[in-house]
């Protein structure tokens, strides 16, 4: 198939494949907006009454072997076509499309089904700046996709097509808080436009903290060596029991392509932010405006910028600072700092212990919702 494959690929790829030049890099958090560390990088290429997303199906049954996972879950897997505005063709057009010229491109990545209604998840980054949407279930059928709802945040999407639910299967989600470093896992997606790939490998680590296409923080997500590659965006992650326990999202890589570093949004983060777009609401997360960087100290999580006029500004929080404690909570890690505040909503007031020039203190910041 023409066109190009999806995913987000980390720094340490960013000036190799955008700029031709550069190697190595990291993940950071961010908790306000700044430059990203992440880009969606193109490569050439390739009607019942349901529930919400947190329904199970026969997915759930138990499976012990991948042919078996496969079996039980590929279809409900899908494969998205999108069409975009050709970057620089129309006003809106995807900065990502890295193609030139004018008119239509064309992308590809993947979803999957969560209800009988034809609710599919994927990710934002699949079907921003979509102007057509396609999508081929297991079967080869095609169905115009619209979009329910995103969430750039969490880079997330809902998109829904009206076909039979006799054609649909949805898949069960899991509970990523269970799964465990070392668990098996499988991917299902379409790695350049190889629609019903399967791949398999470990969970290779938790608590990840990764960039968001608008330059926040996704936590806690899901490290593993299964591989893949772009097109696998918006693909569903599975455990030994077919179960959904996270969507494909990035790769860190010097190459590109899979060197065995990928990234998948929690299951529960995932679920959260599907019943609210299904639900048609927009989805608010709260926001403390400070960017965070380990401390060198064996506690806290260091603040490496304060953003004037924000929360944490207003209650006298300042860059250095080294945050041990939030309501509580033990602080160790900006992972953890980036977790707890993923926890809270707009509006709800938390109390923040820091500590400055080797002296502990303790304030309140009210929380707000984050800006566009």
């Amino acid at each position: 198939m023409s066109g190009s494959s999806r995913l987000l690929v980390t720094a340490g790829a960013v000036a190799l494949l955008a700029a031709g030049a550069g190697a190595g890099a990291g993940v950071y958090a961010t908790l306000a907006p700044a430059r990203t560390t992440t880009v969606i990088q193109d490569v050439s290429g390739a009607s019942g009454q349901g529930s919400s997303a947190t329904t199970a199906s026969s997915s759930s049954q138990a499976a012990t072997s991948v042919r078996s996972i496969y079996a039980h879950t590929h279809e409900g897997v899908v494969d998205i076509t999108v069409e975009e505005p050709a970057s620089g063709s129309q006003p809106g057009g995807s900065p990502f499309n890295f193609g030139g010229g004018s008119g239509q491109t064309r992308a590809e990545g993947s979803g999957f089904v969560i209800d009988a209604k034809g609710d599919i998840v994927t990710n934002d980054h699949v079907v921003s700046g979509a102007t057509r949407i396609t999508v081929t279930l297991w079967n080869g059928r095609t169905f115009k996709g619209k979009v329910v709802g995103t969430d750039d945040s969490t880079d997330l999407a809902v998109v829904r097509i009206s076909a039979p639910s006799a054609l649909l299967q949805p898949l069960a989600f899991g509970d990523s808080d269970a799964v465990s470093v070392g668990d098996p896992v499988v991917a299902i997606g379409s790695p350049f436009g190889l629609s019903q790939s399967v791949t398999t490998g470990i969970v290779s680590a938790l608590h990840r903290t990764i960039d968001s296409p608008n330059n926040f923080s996704i936590s806690d997500s899901i490290q593993t060596d299964a591989p893949i590659n772009h097109g696998n965006s918006g693909g569903p992650l599975l455990d030994s029991a077919g179960q959904v326990i996270g969507v494909n999202s990035q790769i860190q890589s010097q190459s590109g392509g899979s060197e065995g570093v990928a990234f998948s949004i929690p299951s529960n983060t995932v679920r959260s932010v599907v019943d609210q777009l299904v639900a048609g609401k927009t989805v608010a997360h709260a926001y403390i405006g400070v960017r965070v960087e380990d401390s060198s100290s064996p506690l806290g999580a260091r603040l490496a910028q304060v953003i004037s006029g924000t929360p944490a500004d207003k209650a006298g929080l300042e860059a250095g600072d080294v945050v041990t404690k939030l309501d509580g909570t033990t602080i160790t890690s900006e992972a953890d700092l980036s977790a707890v505040i993923d926890g809270k909503r707009p509006g709800d007031k938390m109390t923040v212990t820091y500590l400055r020039d080797g002296k502990s203190a303790t304030v309140t910041v009210t929380l707000t919702s984050r800006p566009s």
